[in-house]
């Protein structure tokens, strides 16, 4: 099927997909992962269409997991510090797959705190914790479940580490100097902070020019263990049977 007639397709597409309702929003599961009707097209066009080189790279971390960081070391460390602007025209060049994993109790809350900031935006209510949390424990979310999606780039950067390199959100604040030794050098330290990535002129007053939604949301806290401040030790304990199921045989372990 070509782009062009995706249009006129979808009408019975969406009426044979598996549909949730997340949030404000319906998803569509298509070969085992959710999409939102306006990501679908683009997925299925890519999945046709898209030929990749062999000098590409690209960052697949999950939503909230810390892509706004990785986004921008990766330019960093590919240009020369000179040469490299703080607006919106700095090239997100990515080459070969990096993976950026966080906690999966500190991954659900930043989810959750960045989808009622762009939902209140739109003067929607809040969407409450516990319904959000069921839907994140049963992989019902945006591009999820996070977990398969997690366990599909562990699995293959242990086949094919030359290729894939799979990074942990408390690695990198704890020790980022190992971590970024792994990708290039030290210099991009002070750039790819998180403090000083957050005071950028582009990001505290910037906005998505299709969503409308301010990029100082994409910003909050960046902090190992917030979710304490947002979970029950319940919700906590739910969470790691969850994660131990489905990552007890790969040996992918996750700190508290």
């Amino acid at each position: 099927m070509e782009y062009s007639s995706f249009p006129s397709a979808f009408s019975t597409l969406f009426g044979e997909l598996p549909k949730e309702t997340w949030c404000c929003s319906d998803l569509y599961n298509w070969e085992g992962f959710w999409y939102a009707s306006s990501h679908l097209p683009a997925a299925m066009a890519a999945r046709l269409n898209f030929q990749a080189n062999d000098s590409d790279v690209f960052l697949t971390s999950s939503m909230k997991t810390g892509t706004t960081w990785l986004k921008a070391i990766i330019p960093t460390i590919m240009n020369p510090i000179g040469c490299m602007n703080d607006d919106n025209n700095d090239p997100l060049l990515k080459r070969h797959p990096n993976e950026l994993m966080p906690s999966l109790e500190d991954t659900f809350v930043s989810l959750w705190h960045f989808l009622n900031s762009l939902v209140t935006t739109h003067g929607n209510d809040p969407w409450p914790m516990n319904e959000a949390f069921d839907s994140f424990c049963r992989g019902v979310h945006a591009f999820g479940p996070f977990h398969d999606h997690v366990l599909s780039y562990w699995k293959e950067s242990i086949k094919r580490p030359e290729k894939i390199l799979f990074l942990r959100y408390e690695d990198m604040k704890k020790d980022p100097k190992a971590e970024l030794r792994r990708l290039a050098v030290d210099k991009v330290l002070w750039r790819c902070s998180l403090e000083r990535l957050n005071n950028l002129e582009v990001n505290k007053h910037g906005a998505d020019p299709w969503l409308g939604f301010e990029y100082k949301f994409y910003f909050r806290r960046g902090s190992v263990g917030d979710w304490k401040n947002n979970m029950s030790n319940e919700m906590k304990e739910k969470l790691d049977h969850i994660t131990a199921m489905k990552f007890e045989g790969p040996g992918l372990g996750f700190g508290n």
